[in-house]
This record gives structure tokens, C-alpha cells and sequence, in this order.
């Protein structure tokens, strides 16, 4: 068998055979016009190593193999051997790669710690005319943070949103507050005509994530209320809204703001329950009607 067809039948390459020969595995036999003649067996040789090789054996650790399949056996001691010996670096392998990852975990988990915040929302906000900022929320209208309107608005400020089928950034899901977005933005959209009852006159979300990631969730979740987007942090920044920073992003720390008049009257900053946070809203504009404003 010439080495053509053996590479052929092996799907293999010439050069490939050629470094097995230097090697000394697969040997084959000079023909007095100079060709290489491969013995039958060489097909069984060459199948031999490349089967080890996928499993993560080298070159020279399949020869014991190689040579029992020479020889007329299928296996030899020398072949367990080695066998053996790789499992055992596959198992030290494993456990240096585990320590890796559980090394990186750690890292990952400290820098995730590292939050940053402005000013405490609540001392800083409070009777504070938001600045003029101009924003087009998912709706397509402009919305002037400075110029909301009379009577009430509610501004629930989050982190993000997550899609189906998509992970949120490991560490943000280490971060108090970051979690459950989107329940309270279905709790919001369920109890939105309650809200208004219980004196709000429009509601608003707003976050650092894009126009059209916005649009997506205000179109899926089917909100009757609409949503700004803020990527650069814009009112973060004029007005002192509490940030943080995690998996190399920084994002709105969860806060809500009820503002009267275009001024604060009322700050909900921590916030470590996002899912019931709606209900406490709805309680604190009950419990505080419009008509005992000073």
C-alpha cells in the first residue's frame, strides 16, 4: 500500500505519516525504486493513533498500542500503563483547572462587591427640582425630567432587565437590589390603574440600558406605562443618583422617586425587596393624599 492510499483510508495526511515514520511507529518498507510500501497492518496503526490522540494522548504515548497492534495483540501491559499514567495527569489537570476557575470565581465575586453610589438618594434628592433633561421614552415622546407636569409622577429607577434565555452578568446577580426588575415591572403593569387611583398621575421607568432594549421589554411585557432610557447616566450624573458598578458595567442603583410639582417629595432608596416594592408605592401615596402636600 502506497502512502497515498493509506493516508487516503485513514483520512489522514502524507505529512502526517511521514512524522509517524520519523517517529518510528509506522514504519513501512523501501521498494528498490525508492517508494514506501505500507503493510496492511499500517491502516490499524494509523487508526490507533489518531483515536489516542483525540483522547488526549501524544504522539509518543501511543506507541505501546502502536506496537502491540505490530505484534499481533490488541493490548499489552506497557499499553495499560499508559493508560493509567494519562488518566493521572487528567485528574491533576483537572484539579489545577479547578482551582483556576474557583480562583477566578472569587475575583470576580470581590470586584462584583465593589459597588459604587453618589450621594445617599434620600438626603440629597428630597425638595430638589430634577434638572431640565430631555429623553424620547419608548413611546416615542419626549419626556423633560425637569418639566413632568402637575401632580404626581412616579420614576422607578433599576439596573437592568434581563431577555428569555439570556444570563444577567454573574456579578450582578451578587448585588442586593439588582435582582427582580422584571417582576416589578409586571407588578407595575398589572396594578398601573391602582397607582394613578392612588394618586399618581403617570408613571415612568428609567435605566442605562439602550432605546431599542427598552422598546423590546415595554412591547413583551406589554407596559401601559412607558420607559426612559439613560445609557450615559446622564440624570446620574446632573442630579447625583446613586450608581453601581458590576461585570464591568455601571448602572442605576434601584430607587424610586415620587415627584410633585417637578419637585422630590419622596425618595424610596434602598430598595432590597424590588418584587413587593410596587405595593409599598401604592401604600405611600394612599397613606400621603395630594391634598395634605404643604
Amino acid at each position: 500500500m502506497r502512502v497515498g492510499e493509506l493516508a487516503r483510508r485513514t483520512g489522514t495526511t502524507v505529512r502526517a505519516l511521514r512524522y509517524y515514520e520519523a517517529a518510528g511507529l509506522v514504519v513501512p518498507r523501501r521498494l528498490s525504486n525508492g517508494y514506501r510500501e505500507y503493510e496492511p497492518v499500517a491502516e490499524r496503526q494509523v487508526a490507533q493513533i489518531r483515536e489516542l490522540m483525540a483522547l488526549g494522548l501524544s504522539v509518543e504515548e501511543t506507541r505501546p498500542f502502536v506496537e502491540s497492534i505490530g505484534n499481533g495483540d490488541d493490548v499489552c501491559a506497557a499499553a495499560v500503563a499508559t493508560f493509567r499514567s494519562t488518566v493521572r495527569g487528567l485528574q491533576q489537570r483537572i484539579g489545577e483547572l479547578t482551582a483556576q476557575r474557583d480562583a477566578l470565581d472569587a475575583r470576580i465575586d470581590a470586584a462584583a462587591r465593589q459597588v459604587m453610589t453618589g450621594p445617599p438618594a434620600a438626603g440629597s434628592l428630597l425638595g430638589v427640582r430634577l434638572p431640565a433633561l430631555r429623553f424620547y421614552a419608548t413611546d416615542g415622546r419626549p419626556v423633560d425630567l425637569g418639566d413632568l407636569g402637575p401632580g404626581r409622577t412616579v420614576v422607578f429607577v433599576y439596573p437592568l432587565t434581563g431577555r428569555p434565555g439570556v444570563d444577567l452578568p454573574r456579578g450582578l446577580l451578587e448585588v442586593a437590589g439588582a435582582r427582580g426588575t422584571t417582576d416589578q415591572a409586571i407588578w407595575l403593569r398589572d396594578h398601573h390603574a391602582e397607582i394613578l387611583a392612588a394618586g399618581a398621575a403617570r408613571v415612568y421607568g428609567l435605566s442605562a440600558q439602550s432605546t431599542g432594549y427598552q422598546r423590546e421589554l415595554a412591547h413583551r411585557l406589554r407596559l401601559p406605562y412607558p420607559l426612559i432610557p439613560d445609557p450615559r447616566l446622564t440624570l446620574a450624573a446632573a442630579a447625583g443618583l446613586p450608581t453601581l458598578t458590576t461585570a464591568d458595567m455601571t448602572l442605576y442603583d434601584r430607587l424610586t422617586l415620587v415627584i410633585t410639582d417637578d419637585v422630590v417629595e419622596h425618595v424610596f432608596h434602598p430598595i432590597p425587596d424590588p418584587a413587593a416594592h410596587p405595593l409599598d408605592v401604592m401604600r405611600w401615596l394612599t397613606q400621603h393624599p395630594r391634598n395634605r402636600i404643604p
